[in-house]
């Protein structure tokens, strides 16, 4: 009876805390990290450091002097060297461990062990990156961070600047930041209920709370885009009126702001050499007109027609690639979103996409999707992008025309909080005359006073 009692009193605590140990690690992966994860990480790796190394192919024999300056037979100096930890950084996430490499080791290298430090050490997943020549970091993530997306503050403040925002979360914990000044256009491609509108959302809820004028085409009567209608500064909700948009956006903003370039170019003599600009950040802040991002919802029914030589398409899709080649440096940057984007929508369909650096690929129904977002830039991203799971909506390969990529996922971001942030910044919609007539929500000052104000009658009982 006694020993039932002790092993009742002994077994009891230990099963508790077990049971909580594994409700944290699904439900608090965050906090079982930092408390059990993370020490036992580093011990582990502390303790088999050089054994890791060496059995990963990441050891170098030691230099001769060292050899021949021991004595003949000490086999402690024979051992292969293991690279030099230069930093340990943890996190919540997992830990920055940056090395120095040695000789005749590259960054490929440390890569092809990725997979075998990640069995050595029991975590997550292991990235490599460079920092400078002979010098690489390796992220650890102790758990998927994809599963739960958490976005903390101090990273979107930290990378938050002027058309530049934070909107997903990549694999190996760091945010991913849409910058629009380093890569002015871009493409998102997806499917039904893959993460688009919510990749769309997150883009808007971080340009609302910045002096930028948001436009919009959504020619899906504005389904997608109206709710952000207080913040926009214009908004198209068919083919017609997205041509009457857009002329208006090449034929007349954009030249505006060309001529404010040409005016400073100090051609003439009359602008100093440090004025000298050859697009809007370069002007005085005075003059700078505000950045301007329009984003296109749905390409496809902005391109689609059913005539064989639609002038409308035709002109559409003119207006659209000049906008590409010669809006950057005028301030005004392109955001196309769709299920497909290639030849089959008619001609200079791909002469627009070769525009598009920015790519977002999300989950997609066949591999010809994926290789018309990502097929230029790496066959492993475009193979990637046909795996993701139709079961976490919002995870996307996004990637460059430089060959880099990486996997994100997009935070869940209600239609109606993304709303009422637009609705918030109302007042920072930027004065443009010329898209006033495409204003969604007029300003106040242009509803005259003595409007008639309509009552809507009683619901019937």
């Amino acid at each position: 009876m006694n020993d039932l009692l002790a092993l009742i009193e002994t077994g009891a605590p230990l099963a508790t805390v077990a049971g909580g140990a594994l409700y944290t690690r699904s439900h608090a992966p965050r906090a079982y990290w930092s408390a059990v994860g993370l020490p036992a990480t580093l011990v582990r790796m502390r303790r088999d450091w050089a054994e890791t190394m060496d059995a990963c192919g990441l050891a170098t024999e030691p230099p001769l002097w060292r050899i021949l300056a021991t004595q003949r037979g000490d086999n402690a100096v024979r051992r292969p060297v293991p690279p030099k930890v230069r930093m340990v950084q943890p996190s919540t996430m997992g830990v920055r461990v940056r090395i120095r490499l040695a000789k005749g080791m590259t960054t490929e290298t440390v890569s092809k062990a990725a997979e075998a430090l990640r069995h050595a050490w029991q975590v997550h997943a292991v990235y490599v990156t460079e920092v400078r020549p002979g010098v690489v970091d390796l992220r650890i993530m102790g758990f998927d961070v994809l599963a739960n997306v958490v976005v903390p503050s101090r990273i979107t403040a930290k990378n938050t600047g002027p058309v530049r925002v934070p909107v997903a979360l990549a694999s190996d914990g760091r945010p991913y930041v849409r910058d629009y000044r380093a890569v002015p256009h871009g493409l998102t491609l997806g499917a039904n209920q893959s993460g688009k509108s919510m990749f769309a959302r997150n883009l808007v809820h971080g340009l609302a709370s910045q002096p930028v004028a948001l436009c919009g085409i959504d020619c899906k009567k504005g389904v997608e885009q109206a709710p952000f209608g207080p913040r926009l500064s214009a908004l198209a909700i068919d083919p017609d009126l997205a041509l009457d948009l857009l002329r208006v956006l090449v034929n007349v903003e954009m030249a505006r702001r060309y001529d404010l370039i040409r005016d400073h170019l100090g051609i003439p003599g009359t602008v100093g050499d440090g004025e000298i600009a050859a697009d809007v950040w370069g002007l005085p802040e005075p003059l700078r007109p505000v950045p301007l991002v329009l984003i296109v919802d749905e390409i496809a029914e902005l391109l689609l027609s059913t005539k064989k030589n639609d002038p409308r398409r035709d002109e559409t899709i003119t207006l659209l690639v000049r906008f590409a080649q010669l809006a950057r440096a005028a301030g005004m940057y392109l955001e196309v979103m769709g299920q497909r984007f290639g030849a089959d929508l008619g001609p200079g369909a791909t002469l627009l996409r070769s525009q598009l650096t920015n790519r977002v690929v999300h989950r997609v129904n066949d591999t010809e999707s994926a290789r018309m977002g990502l097929g230029d830039v790496s066959d492993e991203a475009m193979h990637a992008a046909t795996a993701l799971s139709p079961y976490l909506p919002g995870c996307a390969i996004v990637g460059d025309t430089s060959g880099q990529w990486q996997r994100i996922r997009t935070p869940y971001r209600s239609l109606s909080e993304t709303a009422r942030h637009c609705a918030a910044h109302a007042h920072l919609v930027p004065d443009l005359p010329a898209l006033n007539p495409f204003r969604p929500v007029p300003p106040a000052d242009a509803v005259p006073e003595d409007a008639p104000v309509y009552i809507p009658a009683p619901a019937a009982s």
